[in-house]
């Protein structure tokens, strides 16, 4: 059989741990023996990162702006532990935010949904998608702890101007916080939503709290519906899908009571809790699609989990895993179907949906990671394998159809 060609290379964003184990073992197995596979490799392993000063980071965001579509392994976010486990000179930026800000992107993030496990919400027949603004807000708010005294927010204009509101005159000791954000970012994040939401052919709700944040929340609420009136609207309206704005606790019992199927945008924390949330729901972090879209149409796919720490320790003991690798499989469809559809290769992203569906029924067939054995329906026969057995039983799915 002739390898899939490719004609502009993926940006290829190697990671840590155990995700990196997988790394290697999903190529082997499920791409290379099909795919004359073309990648610009970065090595984004908390060692290279340490080698080169995180030069290495921003130069694979540089590469992705370059080239377009990019797929990336986990990597580890140092803290102090981390920090002397590594030897690090420094406790290095997390790289996914390095690649968000370079891109200016939105992160998207849907579960991979089987037959045999059930969503918790038991009304959920579809995915929802979480679309998170990856700016701002609590991420990079400045924060006191204060004695008694008075609190005060003061801004000063290019002129010099000074405009202060008193926070408060505290009694007693106390905490203060200041966050932001940016209509620049705000502006991105919204075009980056409608796209996606035009791109795969869903409704797009939004939800902030612009009843009590009149100001702070308003503006996200009001540059949503000024973009939407201004450049979306009309071909909103010829795909037959539909925007609307509402409270973020109307927006979460609606999503309780529907069957899902939509795009659900959200503020940066909100974002990140509400994934959470409906990944768990649906099954597992490990069967959580993520991709990072730019307003200008950059995409950087992702496994949305860890590096699974846990795993790799026992990996290095020498013991057997049971790694769930779909979501890191799944980022790597994601990227080749991206690049195919925008070469022009239909065999590409054929064969991009074709791994996906040899993953779907390798599942459907029982076979899978102990974090998914316990989550099947009463009835269906099961069998745990470990992480190699698991590839190898989508390598034999997959060519089946090939």
């Amino acid at each position: 059989m002739d390898k899939i060609k490719m004609t502009t290379p993926l940006v290829e964003m190697d990671g840590d741990e155990m995700t990196r184990i997988l790394w290697k073992m999903i190529k082997d197995e499920l791409i290379l023996p099909f795919v004359d596979l073309k990648t610009e490799y970065y090595d984004l392993g908390l060692p290279e990162r340490e080698k080169t000063k995180d030069a290495v980071t921003h130069a694979a965001a540089e590469a992705n702006k370059k080239y377009g579509v990019a797929v990336k392994c986990a990597t580890i976010t140092p803290n102090k532990q981390r920090v002397e486990e590594y030897n690090l000179t420094e406790m290095w930026k997390s790289p996914n935010g390095t690649i968000r800000a370079a891109l200016d992107g939105t992160v998207f993030r849907a579960p991979i949904i089987i037959d045999s496990i059930k969503p918790v919400v038991k009304n959920w027949k579809k995915p929802i998608t979480i679309a998170r603004h990856a700016y701002g807000d609590v991420y990079k708010a400045t924060e006191l702890r204060v004695p008694e005294g008075k609190a005060e927010l003061v801004f000063t204009d290019r002129d010099g101007n000074e405009t202060r509101e008193t926070v408060y005159d505290f009694e007693c000791g106390g905490v203060l916080q200041a966050q932001y954000n940016k209509d620049s970012s705000i502006r991105s994040f919204a075009h980056s939503c409608f796209k996606y939401a035009l791109d795969t052919k869903q409704d797009l709700w939004f939800s902030t709290k612009d009843t009590i944040s009149k100001k702070y929340d308003q503006t996200f609420k009001l540059i949503f519906e000024e973009i939407y009136e201004s450049d979306y609207k009309k071909a909103f309206e010829e795909a037959g899908i539909e925007y609307f704005y509402t409270l973020i606790d109307d927006a979460v019992a609606r999503v309780i009571r529907s069957e899902g199927g939509y795009i659900w945008a959200c503020k940066n924390y909100d974002g990140d809790v509400m994934s959470d949330m409906v990944s768990t729901a649906f099954g597992s972090l490990a069967m959580m699609t993520s991709v990072l879209v730019s307003p200008d149409g950059k995409y950087e796919y992702e496994a949305a989990h860890g590096t699974v720490t846990r795993h790799y320790y026992r990996y290095l003991k020498g013991e057997e895993t049971s790694t769930n690798p779909m979501a890191t499989i799944f980022a790597w469809t994601g990227a080749l179907a991206k690049r195919g559809e925008l070469d022009n290769l239909p065999e590409l992203v054929s064969f991009a949906k074709k791994l996906e569906s040899a993953c779907i029924k390798t599942l459907d067939d029982g076979i899978m990671t102990k974090d998914l054995s316990g989550l099947v329906s009463e009835g269906v026969s099961v069998k745990s394998v470990n992480s190699s057995e698991f590839i190898k039983a989508i390598h034999t799915n997959l060519e089946a159809t090939i």
